[in-house]
């Protein structure tokens, strides 16, 4: 063999050797990559445990066949719409949004192209003018509501079954939050139905002025409007109802699960397990417009008696025996 030949062999073997990593690496199935947006204070809590359960629960494990991406606000609801357009720009092939309407309306705003599931939307998606139908959601966007302007309505009505000789309530709510003023309406509406004359507005958006709330601003029974930074600092609302000696219904389990008096409201966790299989389904070549807008599944009622022994508080048979669960 001539010389030539010899070094065309040996160049032949050379960049055959070295193309296969890169062909290889062609030939590798792209992992499918999921942008999660929250006004959430980490990737670590039960919503994002349910998640990723219910993805597992579909075949899929994070970092060996997807990959997530949180974008999380951290109670700052003005940097979403910057955390927004970080995940259009990667890009992702689904978002996921969590903390009401006002995020999935941004993420809409950011994209008409990218599937959007949303994992809470706290208002009515189609009275929002969100989407055109529950039955049929129409353009990139689907998953589910929470439908809280109604839960927040009947939490009015929680309290004043659990304190029937109540007249005024004290409310807490994030004004940054998109869907605050909607179901503080929704509130007023109720507690004036109710009988309650009086209603105590107080606001927070920041977890710093949480913590500044004093004992002696808290007088009268609270009620507190779902928030994500209110869920994150929940446990600084809860000293704040304890020091003042007052007995709260909260829009969320996880109040009465860390010592509230009662929870009432969706179970977000199960919403989120269920946004997996909307994203199980778009990966798999559903239109998200064309998968139905789903309503919470299960709402949780819980009350928890240890608190009301410490408030010297008696609860009322008659609900007692209407909680999912009574904390003893």
């Amino acid at each position: 063999m001539k010389r030539w030949e010899l070094a065309a062999v040996a160049l032949t073997i050379v960049s055959g050797a070295s193309l296969r990593p890169a062909i290889a690496q062609q030939l590798a199935p792209k992992m499918p990559r999921v942008g999660i947006i929250s006004p959430a204070q980490s990737e670590d809590t039960p919503i994002f445990r349910a998640f990723r359960e219910g993805l597992r629960e579909h075949g899929y494990i994070e970092g060996q066949n997807i990959v997530l991406e949180f974008r999380l606000a951290r109670g700052d609801y003005q940097s979403l719409p910057g955390l927004v357009s970080e995940l259009v720009n990667l890009p992702v092939d689904i978002i996921v949004t969590d903390g009401g309407p006002g995020v999935a309306r941004l993420a809409k705003e950011a994209t008409q192209q990218i599937p959007i599931v949303m994992g809470t939307s706290g208002g009515d998606p189609v009275a929002s003018g969100l989407v055109e139908s529950f039955s049929r959601p129409g353009g990139n966007i689907t998953g589910l509501t929470l439908m809280q302007r109604e839960l927040s309505a009947k939490r009015v009505d929680v309290l004043k079954a659990a304190i029937p000789e109540a007249t005024a309530i004290t409310v807490l709510l994030n004004p940054s939050n998109p869907g605050a003023a909607t179901n503080f309406k929704s509130t007023e509406e109720a507690a004036a139905h109710a009988g309650l004359t009086t209603i105590t507005r107080i606001d927070a958006a920041s977890p710093e002025e949480l913590r500044s709330l004093s004992p002696l601003s808290l007088k009268t029974p609270l009620l507190v409007i779902p928030d994500a930074m209110l869920w994150n600092h929940r446990r600084d609302i809860l000293t704040w109802a304890e020091r003042a000696r007052v007995p709260g219904v909260y829009p969320e389990r996880e109040y009465a699960d860390d010592g509230g008096l009662i929870g009432y409201g969706p179970n977000v966790p199960n919403n989120f397990r269920r946004a997996a299989f909307y994203v199980d389904r778009i990966l798999k070549g559903a239109k998200a417009g064309d998968l139905p807008i789903e309503e919470p599944s299960k709402v949780d009622f819980v009350i928890n008696l240890r608190s009301a022994k410490a408030l010297g508080f008696q609860m009322p048979t008659a609900i007692l025996i209407r909680a999912d669960e009574v904390i003893e």
